[in-house]
Order: structure tokens, then C-alpha cells, then sequence
């Protein structure tokens, strides 16, 4: 658990008693909070006072400075305590609450984020947002007790004036969380795919690679569409911006150069100074894409950066019943970066040639390049340069650098380490099980699909019953049901390690998980998911999963595992399930391609017609198709085994029906719009043919 801000009072509010680690971190502050709940919402229309909703989550820096600057001040506590009903908020708990009210801050003109501080009515109409706010006039923001002020007088003194905002905002959030759904349903070809990336490839900085400019994001999801776009005949320059941003990134201070693993974002346009959080689901969406990435165009370095990112998902994010926590704090000992920078006096308990090299390679510095003299380690000097430097082989340089960094590692291991929320989020497990899966294929390491299975293994265990699926696993349990995005994400995650384990209880649990969603969250009168299951009573207006932002929404991912359904089963209900969904986002899709990253990589999918391999054949029989079929970039094709003579679940029925090995060979029937072709028997032929080019559909 992320370490809490300490408070004045010592006492503990009634968050201490919630399993949420970050609920918990505000706990002992002099703030009278509330968990949402009934006991929270009904306080706030007894005594007829507005509600300040504060939502944020563990590892977010910003929400720690407003938490020490205002929320542990007595004097602003006690204005809190008296004019409002408080009420924190984890917007990993409840990504609905937090979607509906980031609506505010995007309807009053302003960019969202976290901390999220909204004054609402008492029945959850919202007058008034933002972000963050300082104790004092700062930053073109007014001061926190300032704003409290101003609002307590108008709620007491202007009650008329903000009701009628709070109209407002309500008809504007009503609009807001239907955008888009006015759209008619339309076909979507390849040559949109192709359309789609060369928009995307216009935000592409030339230089350093990603979107735009400071501060950048990864956006996986996009960068992996550019990809897609490639295969189906987009320009090399696709390709080449994929590769520039991941090697950029990979080389920058954005990745952890020691520990392995992505932080959140770099400040700057270069992939420098991250913010140091680390999300679960970032380093799921990066571990897919790099192994996509070692499909199209193997390097050593994407290698490097998918087994150090998953020795730190092994080391630090795994629970010891198989889970994967949520996320690990950007703050150490209050300060940002701490575990993670440098100074030249720290290396001094090195042996010298191992300080001098790492002081080289890194260009750690008495100057630095963050705060303090400190240095965010990035690859300055590649190790080629400095074997030529040196005059040495570059494998001895290699060796010696490698030596040095897992010294450095060991010494950075003594630092205080930052918090780690240590919930266990459906979804993002699945994302992670998803990512886990195919690097286990793409690098031939079944040691990375077991831990993908341990993951799953828990998650259908204890937080799903085959007919209720929970958001969090925390302290022994969850309160929460789970949202759509926790049944598409672990949807999408079984469905991809079926693929490599080929175990059908996977494929089952995806089938019973995709179906229970449809009857939770399909909307049949809009023809959309809803993000919260029907009749959700503490929601001011229908929340619609339609976008893919930091992670994807739920519907993408579901109708990703959708059209892999259709490939693995042959039902076609699946495919025209996609469809319907697809279709209807059609006019968004084209109009706003980096919105929706994900669903445009499920559409791609969806328009190769249920694309699958079936192998047949003992085990040792197909294992060299299967090699070659796992090293092709072949995104849109789902693959399907069996063990000769075992029982064939009713689930998979049709496509291992008469399906044979060939002459004593491994076969490989490759499938799309449920028709197959002649079954090939070379490896080299079945590469050949997933890899031919995707142009047309």
C-alpha cells in the first residue's frame, strides 16, 4: 500500500476501515470523509448540503500534494467539515463515477485529471469543478478555502442561480456521455484502416516519436493501429514511426533503466523525465506492443525490454495467490522520482570501472537533468560507442555493463521503495494476462504464460462465479460489481492465453463472461454498452464505454474477444455481434481514429472475417508450425489446438471437425470467414501466408 499522508489529528475517519489502499491513505486526515454510499448521499439530503466529491487514485502525485496542502490542514478541514459532505472517491474502484464527472471539467472548458474535485447537489447534480486546487491563489487557480467559500455563500444565498447550473451541467453531461451515438450505422473497409493510421501519423513527432509534444504519452493502443494500418498497405512511413517511437521510448527515462517497466508519461517531448507512477495497465499495452514489434522487426532491444519489463511485473506487481496489483506510487519519502534518480556520489561504493561506465552510458552527471542535480537515467552513449571508446569487443562491454547495472539495481533495491497499491482490478488483469500471452508466444518463454494462467486462475476463482464478475479484490474480498471494461478485459485476456496454453477452460470462461456482459450492459434501444451494469441506481446520468483513453474502454476490448470467438468456435452470432457494434461507431472511427485505438484494432479484426489457424497433430507434430505462426504478425488470426485422441469440448466442435494431420505431418488449416483453405504442412509456407499482405477484405 502507497504510504498515507500523515495528519495533524491522528485520528481516523471512516475510511479507514475500507479496503481500498487509497481510500485508506486518507484516513487519518481531519476531514470528515465518506465512502460513496448510501450513508454519504443520504446525510447530504437530510441536511441539505452539497457534496464535495474528491476522486483520484494511489499512485497519482498531484492528489498527494493536494492531500498534504489542504486536506491535512485543520483550518480547511474544519470548513469542509462544516459547509459539505465529503466524500473520497478511488477512480479505480469506480471508473463510472469518474467518468460521468470529468464531464464537468471538460464541459467548463478545462482539461481533466486527477485529483478531481466536483461540489455536486444532493441528489448528484454537479455545479461546479476541477482539479486540483492550491491552499492559495496559485497558478491561475483560485485558493481551496477561497473556492469553499464562494460556494458555501451561493449554495446558502444563490440557491436559484446554482440549481440552474446545475441543470446545466446535467443536460450537458447527458449529451456528453452519448456522443457520438447519433451516428448512422455504416460499413468499414481496409482502405479505412489505411486512412485511419495516416491520420494518426500526422501527430507524429518526427523526432522523438509519439503524438504531439510535452507532455507524451505512450498511447500503445494507437501506436499498434499505425501497425495494422501498415499490414493492410498504409505507407513504410507507418512502420518507420512505430519503430522510431519505440525504440525512443525504450531508450528514454520514460522506461525504467534498471528495474524494467514504463512509467506513466515523460514531461517533455523526448521521453526524458517521466512522471514515475507505474500502472498496471501501461506496462500491459507496451508489453503486447513490443512483442508486436518484435514480430514485424526482430531487434535485441525489444527483447530486452519485454523480459525486464516482465521480471519487474514478476517481481514487484504479482501477488503471492497469483494477481496483479494495480499500480506503484511516483513518490518515495514525499518526494517524487526519489527511488528512481541518481547522483555521481551514489555510484561511489561501485567498483570504479562499473561507476565509470554506468556514469557514461547513462550520462549521470554533478549537473543532472531533473531536480536537485539529480539524474534520470536514459541511454546517452550506446554500448557500441563506448566498446569503440574502450577498444573492446562489444560482448565485453555488454558483459560488463550488465554487471554494472544489476549492482546498481541492488543498491537502488535498499532505498525506500514507493507505495504500491496492492488492489487486484479484474480488467487490468486481463490486460495483463492478454499482453503476457502473446509475449509468451512471440518469445518462446511458456514461463510467462504460466504466470498469465496464475493470474487468471485467481481472477475466475475468487472474483468471478460465472454469473458475477467483481471489480477488486481487496483485503480478502470486493464490494463492487464489475463494469464492462472488467468483462471485456478479461474477455479479450482468456480468449489470448488460450492461445497459448490451449486450454479450453479459458475459451469457456471467455464465452460465459462476453454472454453475462450482453445481458449487463447492451443497450438495445441505443445499440451500445453501457460502462456500469443497467440500473445502476447512484449514476446522474447512462454512462456509454465509447472511448479509449488511458486503457481501452470495455466495449472495445469485448468486441475484440468477440471476433476471437468467432475464430475459435465458428459461431458466427459472435462475428455479427462485432458487427453490430462496430458498424454503428463507424462515422466516430473515421473521425477521430486516436479516440478509439483500441476498437479500431478490433474492427481490423472484425474485417479479416473470424481469421484463425486450426493445428493438428500431436504436440512435437505441429510445434514447428506453430513457432513459425507465433513469429509472423499476423494481429487479426486466432489460433486453435487440441491434443490428438482427447475430448473435444462442445465449444469447439466445429473447428477441429474433420481436421487432420496430412502424411504423418502437422497441419495447419488456416481459416477465414469460416471457410478454410488447403492445409499447409512447411512452417515457412504458413508463415508466408499469415504474413501475406492484408490488403484486401
Amino acid at each position: 500500500m502507497a504510504h498515507p499522508p500523515s495528519s495533524p489529528s491522528g485520528k481516523s475517519n471512516r475510511l479507514a476501515s475500507e479496503p481500498s489502499p487509497y481510500l485508506r491513505q486518507h484516513a487519518t486526515n481531519p476531514v470528515e470523509w465518506y465512502p460513496w454510499g448510501d450513508e454519504a448521499l443520504a446525510r447530504a439530503r437530510t441536511e441539505d448540503k452539497p457534496i464535495l466529491l474528491s476522486v483520484g487514485y494511489s499512485a497519482c502525485h498531484w492528489c498527494h500534494v493536494m492531500a498534504h496542502e489542504s486536506f491535512e490542514d485543520p483550518a480547511i478541514a474544519q470548513r469542509m467539515n462544516d459547509w459539505f459532505i465529503n466524500i473520497k472517491v478511488d477512480r479505480e474502484e469506480r471508473p463510472d463515477l469518474d467518468q460521468i464527472y470529468q464531464g464537468v471539467v471538460q464541459l467548463m472548458g478545462q482539461g481533466g485529471g486527477w485529483p478531481l474535485t466536483v461540489f455536486l447537489t444532493p441528489d448528484l447534480r454537479p455545479f461546479y469543478g476541477g482539479t486540483y486546487f492550491p491552499p492559495m491563489d496559485k497558478y491561475g487557480r483560485p485558493g481551496f478555502p477561497k473556492l469553499l467559500e464562494a460556494l458555501h455563500d451561493a449554495w446558502v444565498n444563490q440557491r436559484d442561480k446554482v440549481l440552474q447550473q446545475a441543470g446545466d451541467f446535467h443536460e450537458g453531461l447527458g449529451e456528453l456521455a452519448a456522443y457520438g451515438l447519433d451516428a448512422a450505422p455504416a460499413t468499414l473497409a481496409v482502405a479505412d484502416m489505411v486512412k485511419m493510421g495516416e491520420r494518426m501519423l500526422r501527430q507524429v513527432d518526427p523526432v522523438n516519436g509519439g503524438f504531439g509534444r510535452a507532455p507524451k504519452f505512450p498511447n500503445p493502443m494507437d501506436v499498434s493501429f499505425m501497425l495494422r494500418a501498415w499490414r493492410r498497405g498504409g505507407s513504410g512511413a507507418l512502420k518507420d514511426a512505430v519503430m522510431r517511437t519505440l525504440e525512443r521510448m525504450a531508450l528514454g527515462g520514460i522506461y525504467d533503466q534498471l528495474g524494467g517497466g514504463f512509467h506513466r508519461y515523460s514531461v517533455d517531448e523526448r521521453w526524458l523525465v517521466p512522471h514515475f507512477e507505474k500502472m498496471l495497465y501501461d506496462n500491459a499495452l507496451l508489453l503486447h506492443l513490443y512483442a508486436e514489434a518484435e514480430q514485424v522487426e526482430s531487434r535485441p532491444l525489444w527483447r530486452k525490454v519485454v523480459e525486464e519489463t516482465v521480471e519487474y511485473v514478476r517481481r514487484e506487481m504479482t501477488d503471492a495467490r497469483g494477481g496483479f496489483y494495480a499500480a506503484q506510487d511516483a513518490d518515495s519519502e514525499g518526494e517524487e522520482g526519489k527511488f528512481f534518480v541518481w547522483k555521481p556520489d551514489e555510484l561511489k561504493v561501485l567498483p570504479p570501472t562499473q561507476a565509470d561506465l554506468l556514469m557514461r552510458h547513462f550520462r549521470i552527471t554533478p549537473q543532472g537533468n531533473f531536480e536537485h542535480g539529480a539524474t534520470v537515467l536514459e541511454v546517452v552513449v550506446p554500448i557500441a560507442q563506448l566498446a569503440q571508446e574502450r577498444g573492446l569487443p562489444v560482448e565485453a562491454v555488454e558483459a560488463e555493463l550488465a554487471a554494472a547495472r544489476k549492482a546498481l539495481f541492488e543498491l537502488r533495491e535498499k532505498r525506500v521503495k514507493p507505495g504500491r497499491d496492492d488492489k487486484l482490478l479484474a480488467g487490468w488483469n486481463g490486460l495483463m494476462i492478454r499482453g503476457l500471452a502473446l509475449a509468451s508466444r512471440v518469445f518462446e518463454r511458456p514461463e510467462w504464460a504460466r504466470l498469465a494462467a496464475g493470474a487468471a486462475d485467481f481472477v475466475l476463482s475468487k472474483m468471478w462465479d460465472g454469473t458475477r464478475l467483481v471489480r477488486s479484490y481487496e483485503e480478502g474480498g470486493s464490494r463492487i460489481d464489475g463494469f464492462l471494461e472488467d468483462y471485456g478485459d478479461l474477455a479479450a485476456g482468456l480468449t489470448a492465453l488460450y492461445q497459448v496454453t490451449f486450454d479450453a477452460k479459458y475459451l469457456e470462461a471467455a464465452v460465459a463472461l462476453v454472454k453475462r456482459a450482453v445481458t449487463l450492459f447492451w443497450d438495445e434501444e441505443k445499440q451500445a454498452w453501457l460502462s456500469a451494469p443497467k440500473g445502476q441506481k447512484d449514476l446522474v446520468v447512462a454512462t456509454y464505454s465509447l472511448f479509449d483513453n488511458a486503457y481501452p474502454s470495455g466495449a472495445s476490448t469485448l468486441t475484440e474477444a468477440q471476433v476471437a470467438l468467432a475464430a475459435l468456435t465458428g459461431d458466427k452470432a459472435w462475428l455479427e455481434s462485432a458487427e453490430r457494434y462496430i458498424t454503428r461507431m463507424r462515422q466516430p472511427l473515421d473521425e477521430n481514429p486516436m479516440g478509439y485505438g483500441y476498437l479500431a484494432l478490433a474492427a481490423d479484426a472484425f474485417l479479416d472475417g473470424a481469421a484463425g489457424v486450426t493445428f493438428s497433430g500431436t504436440r512435437e507434430q505441429v510445434a514447428p508450425l506453430l513457432s513459425a505462426a507465433n513469429r509472423a504478425f499476423a494481429p487479426t488470426f486466432a489460433f486453435g489446438w487440441k491434443e490428438p485422441g482427447a475430448a473435444v469440448p462442445p465449444l469447439l466442435k466445429d473447428i477441429f471437425e474433420a481436421r487432420e494431420p496430412v502424411g504423418g505431418l502437422g497441419a495447419a488449416y488456416v481459416c477465414r470467414g469460416f471457410a478454410c483453405e488447403r492445409p499447409l504442412t512447411d512452417p515457412q509456407a504458413l508463415s508466408q501466408r499469415l504474413q501475406a499482405p492484408a490488403h484486401g477484405g
